[in-house]
């Protein structure tokens, strides 16, 4: 992973020490709230419903076990013992003192870390898929190409007041973990009509008040080209957008209001303008950045590993964890873990101190010191020797987190929602508690297959479920908190928008409702078909009818 020069640790102090003296002012009276909101924000300081929040940049998701065990050390010594993975593979605190947040800066700083473009209308946190570099399936690591954007992003004066908040994502794969197409810019590495290796650009996507999926702008960019590309689309953006509206200030409306090849053609004509003016990142430096996450030294293992075939044979619980929580590893012998951050009736995303230094422990040991943040709300063990999966699995049971439920339904993405979200219109935390209660036992869960339940608490959509094979919205009817369904939504390469069914349930019937449009998935199913497939073949209408209960 990428590790801060002299340059980089100056800059992250003095920036502590810059709002250390703005709280200073704040709890003094020198500062109002209204002079003193955009300088907390620039530190990734909220004001939310009972408290301050606090959120903390996990670039492109990458942790060292050093940075997680300070994470645990702040949510035990600031906050409540816990904190919040959240779907920008960032973490918040939630019950955060305002008078203790440049104490909590300084902490983060000691470990490279910090709250820096969490917020604001500013290129946020560059999320990248959480397998990068380890899954066998990609044509570059990802991650190379997210901290090249970070390091051009921070700071950047001409795009740190845009029309609105900004987010980029990068796959380093045909198959999608990032979300790209649900971000204002997306980015696949793909290879051109000669192998080499280079970017297709997707702009304009987004969730929210109006979910997008983002279209292609660009099927393939030269590698060695991406920044001033970037900028092109960012000052295309920076000129136009909408800074009237803050309902229409995202690109989204933008590409959307001038149609794709009108936005694309303007991107063009910008590009030509900046594209040799300096811009791009010499090869010289791409290939220092690129030493960073250079691969471990990898032992040479042979396969089947005997030991895990044993332990499989030996444990059915173990072999379920196996198939849905372990993935395929790019080096022979070595295996991906999926650490599941959803317990039946436990809140996504949330990890307690003592489960982030047990997480932190076993990285250490096992996997080179290394943890990945998922837009899913999970963390990842990336590199783990086969051999090793069973001390993991039965070290995870010890501390609550070895549910063999990953992609399944029990692995449900949720917002904070109204029990602390100042925006929200509906507790999200609630019902992804009873729905993964409901849907507990694991053969069941297994019976049912992968399937995305995605629970927002407002329209604002952090819980991503425009993106829900099972999307929740939850919306205040006169003073009541209702839960609105939408069915058939996706996030991979085959990103799609749900469609909502019908009028919102109450919290109890939403649940019913969830399990009638799950059986009736099972009933109609062919041998093999997943939920996605199978509503894409039958349409909307008889999961539709099952959920108000007239099947």
């Amino acid at each position: 992973m990428y590790i801060y020069d002299k340059f980089d640790q100056t800059i992250v102090r003095e920036r502590v020490a810059a709002f250390r003296d703005q709280v200073a002012r704040r709890l003094a009276g020198e500062l109002d709230e209204d002079h003193f909101r955009p300088l907390r924000l620039m530190n990734g300081l909220y004001l939310q419903l009972h408290a301050y929040m606090l959120r903390v940049a996990i670039p492109y998701g990458t942790l060292s076990s050093a940075q997680l065990r300070r994470l645990a050390y702040i949510a035990r010594k600031y906050d409540r013992g816990y904190g919040h993975f959240t779907t920008r593979q960032n973490i918040q605190y939630n019950w955060i003192k305002l008078e203790e947040a440049p104490d909590i800066l300084s902490d983060l700083a000691d470990v490279q870390m910090h709250g820096i473009q969490t917020s604001g209308n500013c290129i946020r946190n560059v999320t990248a898929d959480h397998f990068s570099g380890v899954a066998g399936d990609e044509i570059d690591d990802p991650r190379v190409t997210s901290e090249i954007l970070r390091q051009w992003s921070t700071f950047h004066p001409e795009f740190s007041f845009l029309p609105r908040k900004f987010k980029i994502a990068v796959t380093g794969a045909a198959h999608d973990r990032a979300a790209i197409k649900f971000h204002d810019i997306g980015i696949q590495v793909v290879r051109g009509p000669d192998g080499e290796v280079g970017y297709a650009i997707y702009a304009g996507g987004g969730m929210g008040r109006t979910p997008v999926v983002a279209p292609l702008i660009r099927g393939y960019l030269p590698k060695a080209e991406l920044l001033s590309y970037v900028e092109a689309i960012l000052r295309v953006y920076n000129r136009y957008g909408r800074r009237d509206n803050i309902y229409k200030a995202r690109i989204k409306i933008l590409v959307r209001e001038i149609g794709a090849a009108e936005f694309t053609r303007q991107v063009e004509e910008e590009w030509k303008l900046i594209r040799t003016t300096g811009v791009n990142l010499p090869a010289a430096e791409e290939a220092r950045i690129r030493r960073f996450f250079a691969p471990p030294p990898y032992d040479t293992i042979a396969e089947p590993v005997a030991s895990l075939t044993q332990a499989k044979a030996a444990s059915p619980a173990f072999a379920r964890w196996i198939e849905t929580n372990v993935h395929t590893h790019k080096v022979p012998g070595y295996a991906i873990v999926t650490i599941s951050l959803k317990p039946p009736g436990g809140i996504p995303g949330d990890a307690s101190a003592e489960q982030m230094e047990a997480i932190a422990d076993l990285a250490d040991r096992y996997s080179f010191a290394e943890i990945r943040v998922s837009h899913i709300q999970n963390l990842i063990l990336p590199n783990v020797k086969q051999a090793d999966l069973f001390a993991i699995w039965q070290a995870l049971g010890k501390i609550g987190f070895a549910d063999a439920n990953a992609g399944l339904i029990g692995d449900i993405i949720a917002c904070p929602g109204l029990d602390y979200c100042a925006l929200a219109n509906a507790r999200s935390i609630p019902i992804s508690q009873a729905i993964s209660e409901r849907f507990a036992d694991p053969a069941r869960s297994a019976e049912i297959g992968p399937l995305q339940i995605k629970i927002s608490g407002c329209i604002n959509a952090c819980g991503h479920h425009h993106a829900g094979h099972i999307g929740i919205l939850g919306v205040d009817r006169a003073g009541e908190e209702l839960y609105q369904i939408t069915l058939g939504g996706a996030a991979d390469q085959t990103a799609e928008i749900g469609a909502l069914i019908g009028p919102g349930f109450k919290s109890a019937d939403a649940v019913d409702a969830i399990e009638r449009i799950v059986d009736t998935y099972l009933k109609l199913r062919q041998p093999g078909e997943e939920f996605l497939v199978a509503y894409r073949r039958l349409g909307q209408a008889p999961f539709k009818e099952a959920a108000y209960g007239r099947a």
